[in-house]
């Protein structure tokens, strides 16, 4: 175990289990699923949060069924030249509202953008009007998705 673990026991385990299987669950059938008092079972819950393993819930949006159909993983390299271009791209990366995530990396690629479109019409108007505008890219590499083998945040608790 590493010095930033925070160890948990079985009984935290069941409830951290029940909540990724089905994470709408009510207290009281969550706390019958993991075998526990709904008492027992919220307080574990809010010492989960307290203690920062459990950091919230979250809706799960399936784009395709608001008809969203096109998703593509954009790859980006940045320009270093200028100290503030990783701020000034994610900052303009924020504002294109079908940039559904952004994230980080080290190595040759910089930044990683998941955006969404509606068609293929309105990802190629995304892309010459908000994408190819970001600043400082050096280099840009697009993945269109076709299908979503596993799709999942779970451990094996």
């Amino acid at each position: 175990m590493n010095e930033k673990s925070i160890p948990i026991d079985d009984m935290d385990r069941r409830i951290l289990r029940q909540m990724l299987a089905a994470p709408d669950l009510p207290t009281a059938e969550l706390a019958r699923r993991a075998g526990l008092s709904a008492a027992t079972c919220w307080r574990r819950i809010e010492r989960l949060r307290a203690r920062g393993i459990l950091r919230g819930q979250e809706a799960v949006i399936d784009w395709r069924a608001l008809g969203w159909e096109v998703e593509v993983s954009l790859r980006f390299t940045l320009d270093k030249a200028n100290p503030r271009a990783f701020d000034e791209f994610v900052a303009a990366a924020r504002a294109v509202p079908e940039v559904i995530e952004i994230q980080t990396f080290l190595g040759r690629v910089d930044l990683r953008l998941n955006v969404i479109a509606r068609d293929m019409g309105h990802w190629h108007e995304i892309y010459r009007s908000s994408i190819l505008t970001l600043p400082h890219i050096a280099e840009i590499e697009a993945l269109m998705l076709v299908s979503t083998i596993k799709d999942g945040r779970g451990l094996p608790l």
